[in-house]
């Protein structure tokens, strides 16, 4: 049986995303397509988000699923989760369409909904200004998936409750992120200031005595530290590289919105005291 499909169509910066959650709640659908992003139940099981692109013509080409690779893994996650109805966001009829046919729904029933049907002339100006001003861009999905593809961003969570017809109550999260090419320009955080900000927790535990080396490889998902420490103290060794563990990737998230992958330690010396 074919997919029906729900098409959410409004121009660029109309609050699209904003308000996918609501037509979703509204409508019954748990599964939604948006920005090259597949999210089922307010999770992300498949995609890239297009608000990752570095340049604006990159972000249009990954939200149609142009990329070979990419568009597969939306396929099979499809698949997979065979759902019954699915949303789809796009800025156009032609849009939808080109979305439909790489993700073998061209066959679908297609339900269109416009943003002027659910937003007013006022919302939509705001969610311009929004865009425009702020580069700020919504993700109907909850902070914590958000984050998982996001790493490096400043994340923020949307909560509201949304009633439903029939005054059932529905509670719904989505996320803010400002993207890469947005009206702000581009930021950076240097694996200096990275290492600068591992040793600086580093020392916070008091049984360490020296930090020796700091390595930091970044990626798009993240980042991997690897350090080598000079304890105090051998007792409770293992203990105590457990602790650093945890106030790096504690301190490293906190300070700089980066999801870290991992953080390896290695005892390289013991200075023990006299």
């Amino acid at each position: 049986m074919a997919i029906a499909i729900c098409a959410l169509i409004g121009s660029s910066g109309t609050g699209k995303s904003h308000r996918a959650s609501l037509v979703a709640v509204d409508k019954g659908i748990d599964t939604i397509i948006d920005d090259g992003l597949l999210i089922h139940r307010g999770r992300i099981v498949a995609g890239r988000s297009a608000k990752r692109e570095a340049t604006r013509v990159a972000a249009v080409k990954r939200a149609i699923f142009e990329e070979p690779h990419h568009r597969d893994e939306v396929v099979h996650a499809l698949q997979t989760l065979a759902p019954e109805s699915v949303l789809v966001l796009g800025t156009s009829e032609h849009m939808i369409s080109r979305i439909l046919a790489a993700l073998n729904l061209a066959e679908s029933p297609v339900d269109w909904v416009r943003i002027e049907e659910i937003s007013t002339p006022e919302e939509r100006r705001m969610a311009r200004y929004v865009r425009q001003a702020e580069g700020k861009h919504v993700i109907p999905a909850p902070t914590v998936e958000v984050q998982k593809s996001f790493s490096g961003y400043l994340v923020d969570p949307l909560r509201f409750i949304f009633r439903r017809k029939g005054g059932h109550q529905v509670e719904v999260e989505k996320s803010i992120v400002r993207p890469t090419y947005s009206s702000l320009g581009r930021f950076y955080i240097s694996d200096t200031v990275l290492s600068g900000i591992v040793v600086h927790a580093t020392y916070q535990v008091p049984e360490i005595a020296r930090v020796s080396r700091v390595m930091v490889q970044s990626s798009p998902d993240g980042v991997a530290i690897q350090m080598d420490v000079t304890p105090q103290t051998a007792r409770h060794l293992f203990s105590i590289l457990r602790q650093v563990q945890d106030h790096v990737r504690r301190h490293v998230e906190h300070m700089t919105s980066l999801n870290v992958l991992g953080v390896r330690v290695e005892a390289r010396r013991i200075r023990l005291d006299e």
